[in-house]
């Protein structure tokens, strides 16, 4: 069986954890299989703030200001046949993943 490796970029982690969680509720692939990594060698939230690093109209607890904006997240996932890969691909674009 030959496997592709289908990768994509997203500037949050949140975006990246919302692909990861189309692929393994939707598309059945396994989490394992799935691999999620900053795009550089530091620590990264992705290249903008999102989630509890925004402040909200009236949040219960201060913004954050020291999340590691240091670049994008990457996700990588072997797909099996052409088909997982087009759907892999699809959740990708779907979530604002960039190749």
């Amino acid at each position: 069986m030959m496997t592709n490796l289908v990768t994509s970029t997203f500037a949050t982690r949140r975006d990246a954890e919302l692909v990861v969680e189309r692929l393994v509720q939707t598309h059945g692939l396994e989490r394992k299989i799935i691999q999620v990594a900053p795009e550089g060698v530091a620590n990264t939230v992705g290249d903008k703030p999102s989630g509890g690093d925004v402040a909200g109209e009236d949040p219960s607890v201060e913004t954050r200001s020291d999340a590691p904006i240091a670049g994008r997240i990457r996700v990588s996932v072997s797909a099996r046949t052409e088909e997982e890969g087009e759907a892999i691909r699809d959740a990708f674009v779907e979530f604002g993943g960039e190749q």
